[in-house]
């Protein structure tokens, strides 16, 4: 209703064009809950005077569904390039950033520029998200961590030829 005359100037008595655009957008908003869509709906009509686009509308619904403490793309790329390794034993803001760096590739993100390694971890990131909304959850597994001491002892004759390796080094 509150783009009454927006939206009949668009689809007019126009039925058949009408249910294609339905289609589409139930296609497209068909995984967020009724919730998040009346969020994102409520959010554009406040700041909105123009009949939104699908585009809009998604984006819309992932900023309603997020939870707190997830970066928006950009911060999530400037945390993933910026943690040290091992990165699996990093602390996260969320760990769909680790997810989208690690599906990325922390050799791309640490030795490409930025304009080809955002577009390529924000298509991952967004992809995650969209997962978030959709109620999935999301961990990071620790590293494996190292034995204290090798399982297998050297034997007699390899500690013999070291030996003999560290004289001929000495003289």
């Amino acid at each position: 209703m509150n783009y009454h005359n927006q939206y009949f100037a668009a689809f007019g008595d126009n039925r058949k064009s009408e249910n294609l655009a339905k289609k589409l957008w139930l296609s497209k908003l068909g995984d967020f809950s009724p919730a998040i869509i009346l969020a994102a709906a409520e959010r554009i009509i406040a700041d909105s005077e123009y009949l939104p686009t699908l585009h809009k509308m998604l984006v819309a619904c992932r900023a309603a569904g997020m939870p707190t403490g997830l970066p928006n793309a950009r911060k999530a790329y400037q945390e993933a390039c910026n943690k040290r390794s091992p990165k699996a034993a990093q602390k996260w803001s969320h760990p769909v950033v680790y997810l989208a760096g690690r599906d990325c590739g922390w050799h791309l993100l640490a030795n490409e520029i930025e304009s080809k390694a955002l577009p390529a971890f924000t298509e991952l990131f967004n992809q995650y998200c969209d997962r978030v909304v959709t109620g999935e959850e999301f961990t990071i597994e620790p590293p494996a961590a190292l034995p204290e001491t090798s399982q297998v002892p050297a034997s007699a004759e390899h500690n013999r030829e070291q030996l003999d390796q560290l004289k001929q080094l000495l003289g």
